[in-house]
């Protein structure tokens, strides 16, 4: 949340193009994998290659992050062909796995266009081998020959292109060379088991399965997720709640049948309760005064179901020490006393509302980058909420207090000392108030949703080692969370899951980037590091609340636009998100003061919308 309303839009640093192409032709070169001739193919060669011409849609492929589709312009030959787009975090490899037969040759071949694209073979047992073009802009026939080893019966053939470059085609995919035996459906997985339920998780884990190169985990008879190894959480659930799962094992030749059911029930949640079904969250500028006006606690509508102290504001960057005052009356003539304040909380809580501290802000930097730090935080925040008769805190951590150290890459594991001292404040801030205290975040989308293409400093460096950086916190915190509200506001074009660019303002924005968040998502498009759904309750949408409160103002019928299309399924725009969410919680607005100023009319509409 800011002060003031302008904000440059935010994007991670690239490498240039030139630089690349450098760094590319390097790389081909200490690789050994310069384009080859294969000489004339022997009497016993077989074509192994499956669909190689993708006449039979992506039947035998399988394409990283969703990154591959068939398509029927432009083709070499036939119908088909394969196009495939790289995001900044995902090559857009597209794999097939063919049975082979030991000490043999073979020769891969393949027709590309477009950017930077490969084709290669791994699991050789051998040398791995491949052929690549920097560029193609008519279809290319790329080349190469590998020897398998003497114990190998499979290899893997893969095209892809580069991060972040343009989308590639590929065609006539061919692998000819001696044949394997065919490949046979895998074994049923055994030994399925699951670990200790969060409320809203469940730990699994299963047995290798013989033949398997992927599975696929069935919550009933719903497949919530497909993955390459032999454990996953499944996230999105409900405190509280039975649950049966299963896992099956899946090849190029089908999927096999499932496992064993094992049955879960998740415990209670503890994210805070009193809250409607659906809420209206909004900001009070209680410690300052800007363009629009001072509002006393007391004249604040009934409309709002949760009010956000703003803010609380460290001594200094890295002391952790929060400190919370009303506006000063030079700054603020209209403002009440402090005795007024604490009793307008009182009556308002009295009504079933519920108020919080706001810490940190577009000024009120916070690093917890020390234990001492941590439990000064501990200490100031208890003592504010005391004070007041509070109900919970929002962490709202802007500009740059939340960064990832080089090398800190898996958001379920983060290793970075202002992640884990800001995780470990909160949760003893939660133990210390109980189950009914009220913990809610206002990210903005550069910390949440544009972790699905970029994660910190990237696996070169280069990037900004903000992006996503909310997102461990939120992962780490999601048992004890009750609502996330990220800011739909002061951002530039982020992508959805579509991997398309969307832009803040529009019906599109808003339920693209609240899907990301209800259906989960690759971060950094690892398929292997999944951040999971939130519940539809612990999601809300922020937006500002005037053209004077922010920037990517969303006029009224557009926000009612994209509640139909997240709640009901309707009046949605181009973007269809991947489920109906009527349990979806509600809106968050910066702020209740700009609202005033705006005559309301962000409150009005919330409370004449009709949600079912």
């Amino acid at each position: 949340m800011e002060r003031t309303r302008d904000r440059a839009a935010r994007s991670p640093r690239r490498r240039g193009r030139g630089r690349l192409t450098a760094v590319l032709a390097a790389v081909a070169l200490a690789a050994g994998g310069l384009v080859a001739t294969a000489g004339p193919a022997q009497a016993a060669d077989t074509e192994l290659a499956v669909n190689g011409g993708f006449e039979a849609g992506l039947t035998g492929w399988s394409c990283s992050a969703g990154s591959g589709s068939a398509v029927t312009t432009p083709v070499r030959t036939g119908t088909g062909a394969l196009r495939a787009t790289p995001s900044g975090g995902d090559n857009a490899r597209c794999t097939q796995t063919v049975t082979v037969q030991p000490n043999s040759a073979y020769t891969l071949s393949g027709w590309v266009q477009g950017g930077y694209a490969y084709l290669g073979v791994t699991g050789t047992g051998t040398t791995d081998s491949y052929a690549w073009t920097p560029s193609a802009p008519s279809y290319q026939r790329l080349s190469t020959t590998f020897r398998t080893g003497a114990t190998t019966t499979s290899v893997t053939l893969y095209t892809h292109g580069w991060y972040g470059t343009a989308a590639y085609h590929a065609d006539d995919i061919s692998l000819f060379g001696p044949g394997g035996d065919p490949v046979r459906v895998p074994d049923a997985p055994t030994g399925l088991a699951a670990g200790t339920p969060s409320a809203t998780s469940v730990p699994l884990s299963w047995n290798p399965a013989a033949r398997a190169t992927e599975y696929h985990v069935y919550r009933g008879a719903t497949k919530v997720a497909s993955v390459n190894g032999t454990s996953t959480t499944v996230g999105g659930l409900t405190p509280e709640t039975a649950y049966t799962f299963q896992v099956s094992a899946a090849n190029s030749a089908g999927e096999s049948a499932k496992s064993a059911a094992v049955n879960v029930t998740t415990p209670a949640g503890g994210t805070g309760g009193g809250l409607p079904p659906h809420a209206l969250v909004g900001y009070l500028h209680s410690s300052f005064a800007n363009g629009s006006g001072y509002t006393r606690m007391a004249d604040v509508p009934d409309s709002w179901d949760v009010i956000n102290l703003a803010f609380g504001e460290p001594t200094s960057v890295t002391s952790g020490d929060i400190r919370f005052s009303l506006c000063p009356v030079t700054e603020c003539p209209n403002v009440e006393s402090v005795t007024e304040f604490k009793a307008a909380i009182k009556a308002k809580q009295a009504a079933g509302k519920k108020v919080l501290i706001s810490i940190g802000g577009q000024n009120g930097q916070v690093q917890l980058a020390s234990t001492g730090a941590r439990d000064a935080f501990v200490t100031s925040v208890s003592r504010i909420i005391d004070e007041y008769g509070l109900d919970g805190l929002d962490i709202d951590f802007e500009g740059h207090s939340l960064s990832l150290n080089t090398g800190d890459t898996d958001f379920r594991a983060p290793t970075t000392p202002v992640i884990v001292n800001l995780i470990s404040a909160v949760k003893t801030l939660k133990a210390r108030y109980g189950r009914d205290f009220v913990l809610t975040m206002a990210p903005e989308t550069f910390f949440v949703q544009l972790g699905y293409q970029f994660y910190g400093s990237g696996p070169w460096g280069g990037q900004d080692p903000r992006a996503g950086s909310y997102l461990p916190v939120i992962h780490a915190l999601r048992d004890d969370l009750t609502l996330l509200h990220v800011q739909h506001y002061n951002s530039g074009p982020i992508m959805g899951l579509d991997n398309q660019y969307h832009t803040m303002g529009a019906v599109n924005f808003h339920v693209a980037l609240t899907d990301m968040l209800l259906t989960g998502f690759p971060v950094a498009g690892n398929q292997s590091r999944v951040f999971p759904a939130l519940r539809p309750d612990q999601v809300a949408i922020g937006l500002p609340a005037s053209t004077h409160a922010a920037g990517g103002h969303t006029v009224p019928g557009e926000v009612t636009r994209a509640l139909d299309c997240l709640t009901k399924g309707t009046n949605c725009g181009t973007y269809r998100p991947r489920g109906t969410y009527p349990a979806l919680r509600g809106l968050m607005t910066w702020s209740i003061n700009w609202d005033r100023f705006n005559q309301w009319q962000f409150s009005r509409n919330f409370d004449a919308y009709v949600w079912s």
